[in-house]
């Protein structure tokens, strides 16, 4: 299953896939780039492109943005292919503004595509594959979320909120013989219209370029669980949130952390050599209990 598979990364993730063997529901409810309208065009014509080069593929018009909309896009799939192997969350939507002139109002319509659609359509995926006891899913992230851009708050604060689903999930998926990762493709589509990658010639940055990691992190041979790869341009590099040693007072023995004791201590604080990568919250509280204990 390949949501927002109409066009672009999406269509290049379904082409692959089927490439390899795969069985491919091709979603996608066409909508203009801001998630206005809907044709069932798109989908259409990567589906039959798909038949037509020998693969197997349907289309589904079906909306990520609701719980009922994730649930039929997978009783869909297994309706037509008896069940779901590989769920690639793709789908997405983009609305530019400066914060000060957001209209906040309208920030559902594009958090309900991106976070709610990662959640609505993996939730009911996610249940048919532990049943199964195997199964891929791929999020998608963005550089533009990890890392910031201008103008595009809602669509990063989206992304955050998948980075932030993706790495609680992997903690419980990996048991039922599931793997659970993310892409943050850099590539030039309609999304990222033709500025941001501008120095590149369109050869480079093409969504081809991305598809064979995704194709990877579909695959029974993956072992690679809760990481998130920076894709594009021929460059794959993993992404990961570490933590500095930073400075410690010991709280008991030395007195309480004061104002002045971080104002004297920032360069040790914003370091980051020797960080360390916590697997979870228990992990990173467990090395500030070592600390406590080692006075």
């Amino acid at each position: 299953m390949v949501t927002g598979a109409g066009a672009g990364l999406g269509r290049s993730y379904a082409l692959e896939l089927a490439a390899r063997g795969a069985k491919v529901i091709v979603n996608d409810i066409g909508a203009a780039l801001d998630g206005a309208g809907s044709d069932a065009t798109p989908a259409e014509v990567v589906a039959r492109e798909i038949v037509e080069r020998g693969g197997e593929a349907v289309a589904n018009n079906t909306s990520v943005a609701t719980p009922d909309g994730g649930e039929a896009i997978v009783q869909y799939a297994i309706d037509e292919f008896q069940g779901v192997d590989i769920l690639v969350n793709n789908a997405g939507n983009m609305r530019l503004s400066s914060f000060a002139k957001l209209d906040v109002r309208s920030i559902n319509e594009i958090l309900d595509v991106h976070l709610g659609g990662a959640f609505y359509v993996t939730h009911p995926a996610y249940s048919y594959m532990m049943k199964q006891e195997r199964g891929r899913i791929i999020f998608t992230t963005s550089g533009l979320g990890i890392f910031g851009i201008y103008g595009a708050d809602v669509y990063a604060a989206a992304k955050g909120g998948i980075d932030g689903l993706m790495s609680a999930l992997q903690l419980e998926c990996e048991r039922w013989g599931i793997k659970v990762n993310a892409v943050a493709p850099m590539a030039r589509t309609r999304m990222s219209g033709d500025d941001l990658y501008a120095e590149l010639p369109n050869e480079a940055v093409g969504p081809e370029h991305v598809a064979p990691v995704v194709a990877y992190l579909s695959s029974d041979e993956c072992a690679v669980n809760g990481e998130i790869w920076s894709v594009g341009a021929g460059s794959v590099a993993r992404v990961f949130t570490a933590r500095t040693p930073g400075y410690y007072k010991h709280p008991t023995r030395e007195g309480p952390l004061l104002v002045s004791d971080i104002a004297s201590h920032i360069r040790e604080i914003v370091d980051t050599t020797g960080f360390t990568e916590p697997e979870s919250w228990p992990a990173e509280w467990k090395m500030v209990a070592d600390l406590y204990r080692a006075g």
